[in-house]
């Protein structure tokens, strides 16, 4: 009888997710989820790297129900919460003891953040700066075969891939190295700056568009969706003279299962005018059904509860497992 192979994947409870990740993330979760043995994770501890959130349980319960009001089946893939795993943090520190400063400097996210502050070293925690461990920590722990992710996200899948690398050449085959399943799709951005990823976190909310935007709401982020001056219009996939356009077009391939190349042609008629509306009217479909979903089950905290407690014990045994093999090889035990 063969056995899955194993995915892991997570995302912050930051804030509400919004089309970006649904897109990017949990719609590749969803189709993945019958043929691999997946753990999809809430990663709380994350959420504290950069950002002191008090409510960060009720943002995890969020997280959650989105997770289930997408697809994502807690019956056949194990839901868990990252800070009920003492494991995460325990392989952490160990692999921490392995890894040096240098390695470390030169990952984008520190940089950017280094950059970002203008060098103020009170600015930058160490969480920061060590990020990259416990998210290498968070995959090696389930001996995960692959993990879902984007092109800006290959870099986090490299390191994790070096670290498991490096400590099995020291002590033999304790880490299965991960491979990327990566999603055939465009970079979802920014709406009011198509040179950025969009994000949850980013502090204007006109940037994204969240999984509990209301209607009119939607309709008024996309209207407001940078595009470009070109007349007559033209719509046209090219992410580097049409940014904008290019985002638009991989939210409507995504969400209508349809080419890029068929998309400029079944539009190359319309004004930009058009493109939104069209835009706007797919998004609103998907989230009617996903904000339906979510709000019937969102109060429910005792089912919400229990989905994490039953997820948290299944991913506990495997990463257990996997720490006292750790634990034998460098002696502690």
């Amino acid at each position: 009888m063969s056995t899955k192979n194993i995915v892991f994947s997570a995302i912050q409870p930051s804030n509400n997710l919004t089309i970006g990740n649904y897109i990017g993330a949990i719609k590749q979760w969803i189709n993945i989820q019958d043929s691999y043995k997946c753990i999809y994770c809430i990663a709380d501890l994350h959420a504290i790297t950069s950002n002191n959130y008090s409510n960060l349980k009720v943002l995890s319960l969020n997280t959650l129900a989105l997770y289930l009001a997408c697809g994502v089946s807690p019956d056949i893939n194990i839901i868990c919460l990252q800070s009920e795993i003492v494991e995460h943090s325990q392989l952490h520190w160990i692999l921490s003891c392995y890894i040096n400063w240098n390695t470390l400097k030169y990952m984008t996210q520190f940089k950017n953040s280094y950059m970002k502050y203008n060098y103020l070293s009170n600015k930058i925690t160490v969480g920061l700066f060590t990020y990259p461990i416990l998210m290498a920590s968070d995959i090696l722990l389930y001996q995960t075969n692959y993990v879902p992710v984007g092109y800006d996200q290959k870099q986090h899948l490299e390191f994790s891939r070096k670290v498991a690398r490096n400590f099995n050449k020291k002590y033999g085959n304790i880490f299965t190295i991960p491979q990327p399943i990566i999603a055939k799709i465009g970079k979802i951005t920014s709406l009011l700056n198509p040179m950025r990823k969009m994000s949850k976190s980013d502090s204007n909310n006109n940037n994204y568009i969240s999984l509990l935007d209301e209607p009119e709401l939607v309709i008024k982020k996309i209207n407001n969706a940078i595009t470009d001056s070109d007349n007559p219009p033209i719509i046209k996939y090219d992410l580097k003279n049409k940014p904008g356009i290019s985002n638009l077009l991989n939210i409507l391939s995504v969400l209508t299962n349809t080419s890029i190349i068929n998309l400029e042609n079944d539009l190359n008629n319309i004004n930009y005018t058009q493109l939104k509306k069209i835009v706007a009217s797919e998004i609103n479909n998907i989230l009617f059904k996903i904000q339906k979903k979510y709000y019937s089950i969102r109060n429910k905290e005792k089912y919400l509860n229990n989905i994490l407690i039953s997820g948290n014990k299944k991913a506990k045994t495997i990463a257990r497992n996997t720490l006292n093999r750790v634990y034998k090889v460098i002696n502690i035990k």
